[in-house]
């Protein structure tokens, strides 16, 4: 028996629309669903933000890429990933034969999205400019990973879906 595959994993920042979108995605396709942030938290017994404040960005970040490892390894439906997973050199190289799909958003877009940054732990302080900083920096990363990219700004997680699906679809025939 083969490896568990995930049918699809979505990667971008804060405000894109991941785990939105995962969700339509895994219910169109009748597949679960599954989210790495929810398994970090589920491991650590906290929330997040909890572990940013208690134990620190790097011990989020280890047990964010063991998430992911074991996520890949083990789901067959939708993944969506955190937004900062990909800053993980081991995490890009285990997508590498993955669909990855890049869901693109605008700093105006993100930052209407994400609101007020509560329970982000990286967006203390100014949120429109630590957004900007955020998608200067990870939108080459989430480039470099994707097969696809969709554009979500100005577009609802729906549409996104939709046009997910039919890309997809079109490219399989």
């Amino acid at each position: 028996m083969s490896a568990a595959r995930p049918r699809l994993v979505l990667v971008g920042p804060m405000g894109a629309g991941k785990t939105t979108v995962a969700r339509l995605l895994a219910q169109r396709w009748e597949v679960a669903v599954r989210d790495t942030d929810d398994d970090v938290e589920r491991t650590a017994g906290k929330p997040i933000s909890e572990v940013f404040v208690d134990d620190g960005e790097a011990a989020f970040r280890a047990l964010e890429a063991e998430a992911v490892a074991r996520a890949l390894a083990e789901h067959d439906g939708v993944l969506s990933l955190g937004g900062g997973a990909v800053l993980d050199p081991t995490t890009r190289e285990r997508l590498r034969d993955h669909t990855v799909v890049f869901l693109r958003v605008g700093l105006s877009d993100a930052v209407k999205r994400v609101g007020l940054g509560s329970g982000r732990p990286l967006l203390f302080g100014n949120v429109r400019a630590r957004v900007k900083q955020l998608l200067e920096e990870r939108t080459p990363i989430y480039e470099s990973v994707a097969t696809l990219v969709v554009d979500t700004d100005g577009r609802t997680p729906a549409e996104v879906a939709d046009d997910i699906d039919r890309r997809l679809t079109k490219g399989q025939r």
